[in-house]
């Protein structure tokens, strides 16, 4: 079981959305936050709200996808908290575009970030869990890292690989004391439809239909999913699912990885009948 109390906590991604209430509750669970992100404003803001609720907190302007600039990170953590026991590698972005739309630039964009990002982080900071002889490595995917959607290609991509980074490192570090949980949360109230990457020739009266229908479809808030990932991360547990569209949706792929986008997905309304 791992504790929280007293442990150093690390959060990508945390000036919104999931980043920002796991943040919280870690603090509120006692631990001592490092946070992150490229948004200056909403970092600000976590880190306001964890310093309101007595919480100890240092903030960080960061590019996952740089791999100098997470290393260089870690090294300001350690110097400032010490060595890290939980690490969330949470920073994400969308890129909405089907396959033969989809430029090359957008497609790295999003590996960079999604993918890379998390690579850049576990290698960063599990040295120091190895130095400590324990931890907690915590990346998340999505439930796009268990299926496929359509115009979610690079996402898609990225959560996979993602979700198969996470089960690898997970059995490589069976028998010692550090613990590897792959986060699948379903639909989040969180901005990343918002702030996902369209095709330009996209109508914005489109974008904001879909960032509508995703509201719609998401169910679950942030701070609901923080207190799973808490949960999990207490537990010990190697995949996480988040909301019961998650956990549905799991099960159905599990049953029919041939044909759940016929049983599932326009039922679901995430894929459009064309």
């Amino acid at each position: 079981m791992t504790d929280i109390n007293g442990k150093i906590a690390v959060v990508t991604g945390a000036a919104s959305g999931i980043g920002r209430a796991t943040a919280l509750a870690l603090a509120k669970g006692g631990a001592k936050l490092a946070i992150a992100d490229l948004d200056r404003a909403g970092l600000a803001e976590t880190a306001t709200r964890i310093q309101s609720a007595g919480g100890q907190v240092s903030s960080f302007m960061l590019d996952v996808a740089s791999r100098d600039a997470v290393h260089a990170f870690a090294q300001e953590v350690e110097a400032t908290f010490g060595k890290a026991d939980i690490v969330i590698n949470n920073a994400g972005v969308a890129q909405i575009a089907k396959v033969d739309e989809l430029s090359y630039d957008d497609l790295e964009w999003v590996m960079n970030i999604d993918y890379w990002g998390v690579v850049h982080g576990t290698k960063a900071f599990l040295p120091q869990m190895q130095a400590k002889g324990a931890g907690h490595i915590v990346n998340v995917s999505s439930v796009f890292g268990l299926f496929s959607v359509p115009s979610q290609a690079a996402y898609n991509s990225a959560k996979f690989a993602v979700r198969g980074f996470t089960e690898a490192l997970a059995h490589e570090m069976r028998g010692t004391e550090i613990h590897v949980s792959c986060v699948h949360p379903g639909g989040i109230k969180t901005n990343i439809m918002r702030n996902a990457r369209f095709l330009q020739s996209v109508q914005e009266t489109v974008k904001e239909e879909a960032a509508t229908g995703f509201d719609r479809f998401a169910r679950t808030t942030p701070d609901m999913a923080a207190q799973t990932i808490l949960k999990g991360i207490r537990k010990n547990k190697r995949r996480i699912l988040i909301g019961t569209d998650a956990r549905i949706m799991d099960i159905v792929q599990r049953l029919f990885p041939g044909s759940y986008e016929n049983i599932l997905l326009r039922k679901g309304g995430l894929i459009a009948n064309d």
